[in-house]
């Protein structure tokens, strides 16, 4: 059961709100004055703390100000008197869940309390999420190549520096395009991922920039597009030398502006959005065949990065292998597999053509059909059922 806090410095109320808290099963501890309750809130895990405004010595604003500097996710309930509507209200904007007003309604107050509760569940789940999340797109190796694409990272993530990620299909360069956003300052805004070769060159341009009801014939109603969910945040334009000349133009000015214009409509619309784009094709010679501009390649540009393939980094298998292991056994519910050293050795005599997502399709169908251990000689009958003469 929920674990709560009460600082206040009228003994009648710490001992009322203690009795009826506790009838409803939550576990209580009281406080005086805010000096003990930032000193039992440090010692303790708490996940509500119910505050009064104003005490001698430190009031309730200070209180909840170094609560806020602590680690936690306790949600902290204000407890106002009536003159104290005013401090109240900045307690809000300073981060409280909610306030108050004394003399307490008691009814009131356990609805309160519920649903504080359910929103630290809410950040409980969603830091969960982003923790699988995170796991599931993270960049896993030792090597020289892929150390070189981490440092380049590091040093770009903090900047708003648009980027272009190159290299062969399968190879992570989503990985780098999210990598990125989650070292930035837009860490907390959205990451919007747009596959330009997966649209039709005739929708494209709704895609990313929106479209008013009517603008087509299938437009029943108007739509935000990519840039616009974005706003705040990073736009990955993943395969982006598949995308038509005229969204290209497009493209460029949002770029050169900061501004979009929805299909069928003449106003501009402002977005702030962190542009990487990725694609596995060779810019520079699509530009000499007339079917990407050169003046969208230079502002998409600015920094580099270029993702190695499965084969020049073959000493990252052994690590990619318990990466994988581990991950996919998780989402079957089976026991991890034993990869035997014979196995991690056939596995880096194969010639990787589609790089880690092949890998990645290799290790299931391994941790599938093998029972326990994945041995070299399983490697050599299932990696690669057509050449093995398998099926």
């Amino acid at each position: 059961m929920a674990h709560i806090l009460v600082i206040d410095d009228e003994r009648s109320i710490r001992n009322t709100l203690k009795e009826i808290l506790e009838y409803e099963k939550f576990t209580v501890d009281l406080a005086e004055h805010g000096a003990e309750g930032l000193e039992k809130y440090r010692k303790g895990s708490y996940d509500i703390v119910l505050c009064d405004i104003k005490m001698p010595e430190m009031d309730g604003l200070e209180v909840l100000e170094k609560i806020f500097e602590e680690e936690g996710d306790a949600q902290v309930i204000m407890i106002s008197g009536h003159g104290n509507i005013d401090n109240a209200v900045e307690a809000i904007k300073k981060g409280a869940y909610d306030f108050i007003e004394k003399p307490l309604d008691l009814n009131r107050l356990l609805i309160t309390i519920r649903n504080a509760l359910d929103k630290s569940d809410l950040i409980t789940e969603t830091r969960v999420l982003k923790k699988k999340v995170s796991k599931k797109y993270e960049m896993v190796g030792e090597s020289d190549a892929i150390k070189k694409v981490q440092e380049i990272i590091q040093k770009v993530a903090p900047t708003d520096a648009r980027v272009l990620v190159t290299g062969a299909n399968g190879t992570g360069k989503e990985l780098v395009a999210r990598s990125l956003h989650e070292n930035s300052q837009r860490a907390s805004a959205p990451f919007v991922e747009v596959n330009c070769a997966a649209i039709p060159s005739e929708l494209i341009e709704s895609e990313l920039f929106g479209h008013e009801k009517g603008a087509f014939t299938s437009a029943i109603k108007q739509r935000k597009g990519k840039f616009e969910q974005a706003d705040g945040g990073t736009i990955f334009l993943d395969e982006i030398g598949d995308m038509s000349l005229s969204a290209q133009a497009k493209v460029l000015r949002a770029l050169q502006e900061n501004k979009i214009t929805r299909v069928g409509s003449d106003k501009d619309i402002s977005v702030n959005v962190r542009v990487v784009a990725a694609t596995n094709k060779n810019l520079k010679e699509e530009i000499e065949k007339n079917r990407f501009r050169e003046d969208l390649y230079h502002r998409l540009s600015v920094i580099l990065i270029h993702v190695p393939s499965l084969n020049e980094r073959l000493e990252d298998i052994p690590l990619l292998a318990g990466h994988f292991n581990q991950q996919i056994c998780e989402e079957y519910g089976t026991p991890l597999r034993v990869i035997r050293e014979d196995a991690i050795r056939e596995l880096q005599k194969i010639n990787w053509t589609g790089n880690i997502r092949e890998f990645r399709n290799v290790l299931e169908r391994l941790i599938i059909l093998c029972e326990k251990d994945i041995t070299g000689k399983d490697v050599v009958s299932y990696a690669m059922p057509i050449s093995n003469g398998t099926t």
